[in-house]
């Protein structure tokens, strides 16, 4: 038997549009690669930690309080901001 494979708006919750905006945070905002890294990052640690459970949610705060308040400008923000690239 097949499903349809549909996706409507009562599918999409409120925490994926936070995980968007994580994502462009943490690979930086203003910049044309940054959402992508940021989009890596969090879907390769939550991929790595799946295993630690709700734990994994803590450590994903952490690390996003951890990269605001050291990269600004986000990962790939700082890293052009250092070597002095207009991106």
């Amino acid at each position: 038997m097949l499903a349809a494979q549909n996706a409507s708006l009562t599918d999409a919750h409120w925490t994926m549009s936070g995980e968007v905006v994580l994502m462009v945070l943490v690979g930086g905002l203003g910049t044309i690669f940054g959402p992508v890294v940021g989009a890596f990052v969090i879907v390769a640690m939550q991929q790595y930690m799946a295993g630690f459970g709700q734990w994994a949610l803590v450590a994903q705060g952490t690390i996003f309080v951890a990269c605001v308040l050291a990269f600004r400008r986000g990962i790939v923000g700082e890293i052009a901001h250092r070597l002095r690239i207009k991106l």
